[in-house]
């Protein structure tokens, strides 16, 4: 089981989401092991995808560039007087994904988010070309933001089988409470996550990988 998940925004729950899926498809008997190419500012969520993974890896080894400033990696970068080549970063997966059957990578950010003063997040995604899986905090606003970042990815030939719909907090709202339905009727909703919900259930671990 492979993918890479990326955000429609930043604090949409990527990194919640990650570890859910990378405890359950442990559980389920696969070696699976959280990445995240780029951090920038605290490095907390790499911490925590360590743990999710077992603790198998370092946090060099799961997170190869930790930039201090929480902001864009390009603007950490420049701030650092550092340097990001996306060659290392493939040659660094490749490396990683050599010893292992099944990988989860987290992006930074959202989808388009600048890693060079060229490049950007979804060309970091296309290295690994890995099947692109986004989080949606189910907000208002979220529709629009979902369905453009699915069309980005389609865009650049990537496969991108649906979305994860994350909802941090109760439905209170209209919005909440229809956003499912009406991402439904554009694209697929693999599962949403609930509010306080602590682990994915084995059929929804297969809605998302049909293989686990």
């Amino acid at each position: 089981m492979r993918a890479f998940i990326t955000g429609t925004d930043t604090g949409v729950g990527k990194t919640f989401v990650v570890a859910l899926l990378t405890r359950a498809l442990r559980k389920a008997g696969f070696d699976t092991v959280a990445l995240k190419p780029l951090c920038s500012g605290e490095r907390d969520d790499v911490a925590i995808l360590a743990e999710a993974s077992g603790s198998v890896l370092t946090l060099e080894e799961i997170n190869p560039i930790w930039l201090r400033t929480p902001a864009a990696p390009l603007v950490g970068a420049a701030l650092e007087q550092r340097a990001i080549s996306l060659d290392d970063l493939e040659f660094w997966f490749n490396g990683v994904a050599a010893t292992r059957q099944s990988i989860l990578v987290e992006g930074a950010g959202g989808w388009l988010v600048p890693v060079t003063g060229t490049e950007t997040l979804a060309d970091v995604a296309c290295r690994f070309a890995l099947p692109v899986i986004p989080v949606v905090a189910n907000k208002l606003g979220c529709i629009n933001h979902a369905l453009l970042t699915i069309e980005s990815i389609r865009a650049r030939g990537l496969e991108c089988p649906g979305l994860i719909l994350n909802s941090a907090t109760e439905p209170d709202d209209v919005a909440k409470q229809t956003n499912r339905d009406v991402l439904s009727q554009f694209t697929n909703v693999l599962v949403e996550i609930g509010c306080g919900q602590t682990e994915i259930s084995a059929s929804e671990l297969r809605r998302i990988f049909p293989l686990a």
